[in-house]
Formats: C-alpha cells, sequence, structure tokens
C-alpha cells in the first residue's frame, strides 16, 4: 500500500459530494440522493438525505400501513409535477413525515419501530441488523449547526432544536447527522532545543462492531441524545480509558470540532460532526493520573507514542479514518502541520470543516 498523504487521509474520511464528483470518484456517486425533510411545509428544515433504495423501502412500509389499517408515515415529491419549494432551494424531489407526525415524541415512536421491525427482519443486516444494533439513541436536530437541546432540559412551552432521536446504527440509513466527541491525551517534550509529542494511542478491540483492530485518538465516542457534549467526554474518558472524573473536569479543554462526510464501502451516508478536547499532561503533575487503561473491553491497549510514530501509523493507514482526522487537526493546532511543510495546508484545513454540501441537500 503507498504512503497516504494528509490528504488522502481527508479523502477517504471526508469521501462524498451532493450532486457532483466526489473527491475520490466513487460508483456511487451516480445515485440520485433525495432530502429527506421533516415536514410537508415548505419551510421545513431538511433532516436527512436518502438513497434510491430507502426511498424504494419507504414505499413499501406506506403499502403495508395501509393494508394493515394505520397511518402512513411518508408523503413523496418525486415528479416534477409534485415539487414544492422549500426555504428558497432548488427545485427538487423530497421525501417528508406526514403531517400527522407533528411533534417529537410521536415522530421518534414511529421511527423507533420501523428500526426495530428492520433490526428484526433482518432487512438492512449490514447496518442496523441484531449485530449491529447499538441500544443507544442519537438526536436528529431541524438545525444541524443549532443548539442540542433536548425534551428532557427543556423549559415549559420551548421551541427546540431537537425534531426526535432514533437508534445508532439505524442512522445512516436516513443520511441524518450525527455527533461525537474526541479527546487527544499528550504530553510536549523538549531536548536539544527541539520540541517532541507523545500522544496515547489506544488499539480497538479486535470484536468491535466497527473498525475492529484500528487505531483511535485517545478517547472517542458518540453523544447520546439528551447528553451534553462535555458530559459525553467525561462518561467516555471512564468507560474506555479509566481516567477519572475530576481529572477530565479539571485539565480537559475544548479546542473547537471537525465535520466531514462518510460513505461506507456499501454506500451508506455518514454526515458526521466531532467536538474536539485536548489534554496536555501538565509538567508539574503525576502522569499516572492521565494514563489511559482499558475498561469497558473497546480498547485493547494503549501506547504513548511519539508525533513521528503517529504520522507513520497515519500514513499506512492503520487509523480509524476520522480519528486520523482528529489527530491531523491536533498537529496543526501544535504547530506539526505548518503551511511551510504540508503544501496541501489549506486545502486540508478547509476540508476539516465541511457543511456537507447542506444547501444542495
Amino acid at each position: 500500500m503507498p504512503e497516504l498523504s494528509f490528504l488522502d487521509l481527508i479523502n477517504v474520511c471526508d469521501n462524498v459530494r451532493v450532486h457532483q464528483t466526489s473527491p475520490v470518484p466513487s460508483p456511487f456517486d451516480a445515485e440520485r440522493l433525495v432530502p429527506l425533510y421533516l415536514s410537508k411545509s415548505a419551510d421545513s428544515p431538511v433532516i436527512g438525505l436518502l438513497r434510491p433504495v430507502i426511498i424504494d423501502q419507504l414505499k413499501l412500509e406506506n403499502e403495508r400501513s395501509h393494508e394493515i389499517g394505520q397511518q402512513e408515515l411518508w408523503a413523496f415529491n418525486l415528479e416534477d409535477s409534485d415539487h414544492i419549494p422549500r426555504n428558497n432551494r432548488a427545485l427538487g424531489p423530497s421525501v417528508s413525515f406526514r403531517d400527522w407526525l407533528d411533534t417529537h415524541g410521536k415522530r421518534t415512536l414511529a421511527i423507533k419501530e420501523l428500526c426495530e421491525r428492520w433490526r428484526d427482519t433482518l432487512l438492512f443486516e449490514d447496518v442496523c441488523g441484531p449485530k449491529k444494533w447499538r441500544e443507544e439513541l442519537y438526536p436528529v436536530y431541524a438545525n444541524p449547526f443549532g443548539a442540542h437541546d433536548h425534551p428532557t432540559s427543556a423549559a415549559p412551552g420551548e421551541v427546540l432544536n431537537f425534531v426526535f432521536e432514533m437508534e445508532r446504527s439505524a442512522c445512516a440509513l436516513l443520511g441524518v447527522i450525527t455527533y461525537g466527541v474526541h479527546m487527544s491525551i499528550y504530553e510536549e517534550l523538549e531536548a536539544d532545543g527541539e520540541k517532541g509529542l507523545r500522544v496515547w494511542v489506544p488499539t480497538r478491540s479486535r470484536t468491535k462492531q466497527t473498525f475492529p483492530g484500528l487505531l483511535d485518538n485517545t478517547v472517542a465516542g458518540g453523544i447520546p441524545s439528551g447528553m451534553q457534549i462535555f458530559e459525553s467526554i467525561v462518561k467516555e474518558c471512564m468507560e474506555e480509558a479509566s481516567i477519572e472524573d475530576h481529572i477530565v473536569r479539571k485539565y480537559a479543554r475544548t479546542v473547537g470540532a471537525i465535520s466531514y462526510f462518510f460513505r461506507t464501502s456499501k454506500g451508506w451516508l455518514q454526515p458526521e460532526i466531532e467536538y474536539v478536547y485536548d489534554i496536555l499532561i501538565p509538567h508539574n503533575v503525576d502522569a499516572k493520573l492521565f494514563e489511559p487503561r482499558p475498561l469497558d473491553g473497546e480498547v485493547e491497549s494503549f501506547e504513548l507514542l511519539t508525533h513521528i510514530e503517529v504520522i507513520q501509523k497515519m500514513r499506512a493507514g492503520m487509523f480509524k479514518p476520522n480519528c486520523a482526522l482528529v489527530i491531523v487537526d491536533l498537529f496543526i493546532r501544535l504547530g506539526y502541520i505548518t503551511p511551510e511543510n504540508e503544501p496541501d495546508y489549506m486545502r486540508i484545513v478547509t476540508r476539516l470543516h465541511g457543511t456537507f454540501d447542506l444547501e444542495r441537500w
């Protein structure tokens, strides 16, 4: 395998362009992707992006609902004569929830029944079948770049950005934007006038459902529905790495976010936003407090690697794709990837903060 450049690593993870050729051309570029709207209203937000196989299945779901005397879930506007202008977007085909699904509770229950039935019938077994099922709910928001609110913490009458929640593994079927947290724990060194860096790097369990055996940044995980972003990283630090709550709360620093549009090898769409945190191990504090140790079985082991070793392993394709992006972001922020040593510097920086071509959905 040829050595990967930093831009190659970006292309592996941020590999989708909507209604245009992707950074690395794919046979899935020819698929007609159709936006999923929250409602049939002209001002409805777009919340997902549907592949042809899913649109066909949603049509069958409506037929099933009709046959068993239940209300249909989906409204289709797929023919040219049925196009509805929405939020000044170009006219085009669309799918939306039916009008009776007018609350987050109704939508959540409807999607729950749908996904669990797909799981039990093995309809999309490679995505949300029994072996892929996570038993974890992810939130869906009207504005993917807006507030991470939730009904359990809302004031009476408060208008929420939250519109429903659904099983984590099934999110790729509807092409909804998902959210996670990533943290790098590292130490900075200096010897003979040269600065250096060492980062704690885990090896993923060989039995993990996704990307088994690859390398990560120190701690990472999804943000469950209803949980605050920082609380998610606190939880993950203990569960994955045995890092105590009070250590994370005292030393973790939020340093930004990355975003990318990932398509799996089978064509499933996974636009993701990852909130990024750092812990720089202080020189005057016992380093053992920051030493990660496996706890919940998702990580096999941790190793403290120099930035040179990390780069070598990234270039060899040994990192989970989105974790490689988090490390690239870390090295940019700490001055190890610069305009002077990386000719694609600006392309890399801008690609780490994409908006999913949302205006094209």
